[in-house]
């Protein structure tokens, strides 16, 4: 009995891509140059420097967005696997994994205490800035129901910070916590309702998900009631090109992001904070808190009736 047609073609393109990926592959040398300097050569005393460009997407942020489930049906699987252009794309994403050394990122670390980059000294500007990506996981207020963090960010100016371990929790501490800045818990203070702080906890490993879920009762605890819906905890949706465009370079590294309603990444620190860069968060904090007043004081007043106006007017001429 002869095979379908649409078998035959899935056992011929699957035949093929095997045989040219073992005819004209990649390199056997899977070797990665070390942490590059400016000048493009290797640097063994590598120094951070200062962002030079935003950071983030292209495209606004969606909820259902990077949920690490394939919304492909059967069909579409289907023809994406007998299609070629396919084959060689998935081709160079698995050859970008390989290629990447298993200890890479803990080698990194040497430089400069793992620090990527030195937080820009002036916030991006609204029209150049990139956006945040939403991502999905539990919180600690619905452990069970995954949460989005678009949903929580929108409409808010957040201090967002992205860890994967203990370490670099300590490291996002040292820009945000109340001991080691209670300036920008003061800023935070004054922008009450306007602003908020968001942690995003990333763990890819199953294993390490469970244990953490079995410490969210310490979690709660720890972290005041009114913030456990800002706590996520993230296992799927991080791609290569998100870290990429986000500036999540190393994944023992602690980041910060300063992001404004519209979920656009206005600043960012990495690693241990310097003290520049702690008071360089709580200047945007605050010019971002600022800016916000105004506009809803130029709204208020430009829904005040004409009649209430003019009696404004003219008590403040008699007084």
């Amino acid at each position: 009995m002869p095979l379908p047609v649409e078998l035959r073609s899935c056992l011929y393109y699957s035949r093929r891509s095997f045989w040219l990926s073992l005819r004209y592959g990649p390199s056997r040398n899977f070797s990665t140059p070390a942490l590059r300097s400016p000048s493009g050569g290797k640097d063994k005393d590598f120094v951070p420097k200062p962002l030079s460009r935003p950071l983030g997407l292209d495209y606004p942020p969606q909820p259902g967005q990077n949920t690490g489930i394939d919304p492909r049906t059967w069909r579409q699987r289907r023809d994406d696997f007998v299609n070629y252009d396919k084959h060689l794309e998935r081709r160079k994403q698995l050859t970008r994994q390989v290629s990447k050394p298993y200890f890479r990122d803990w080698t990194n670390m040497r430089f400069s205490r793992g620090k990527s980059f030195i937080s820009n000294t002036q916030l991006f500007r609204q029209d150049k800035a990139l956006y945040f990506p939403n991502l999905q996981g539990v919180t600690l207020a619905s452990p069970r129901v995954p949460e989005d963090t678009t949903r929580v960010l929108e409409g808010k100016i957040s201090i967002v910070s992205v860890f994967c371990s203990q370490w670099a929790e300590e490291q996002v501490a040292t820009f945000v916590s109340k001991e080691q800045n209670p300036s920008l818990h003061e800023a935070l203070g004054e922008g009450v309702g306007l602003s908020q702080l968001v942690d995003i906890n990333i763990e890819e490993n199953a294993m390490k998900a469970s244990i953490i879920r079995l410490f969210m009762p310490r979690l709660r605890r720890r972290i005041p009631m009114d913030r456990h819906g800002q706590y996520f905890v993230v296992r799927h949706g991080i791609n290569e090109d998100i870290r990429n465009a986000t500036g999540l370079l190393n994944v023992y590294v602690g980041y910060v992001y300063l992001l404004d309603s519209e979920c656009k990444i206005r600043w960012a620190g990495s690693g241990i904070a310097a003290e520049d860069e702690r008071q360089g968060l709580v200047r945007g904090v605050r010019r971002l808190t600022g800016n916000w007043k105004k506009v809803d004081s130029i709204t208020a007043n430009s829904k005040q009736d004409p009649l209430e106006k003019a009696a404004e007017a003219v008590a403040a001429a008699s007084a």
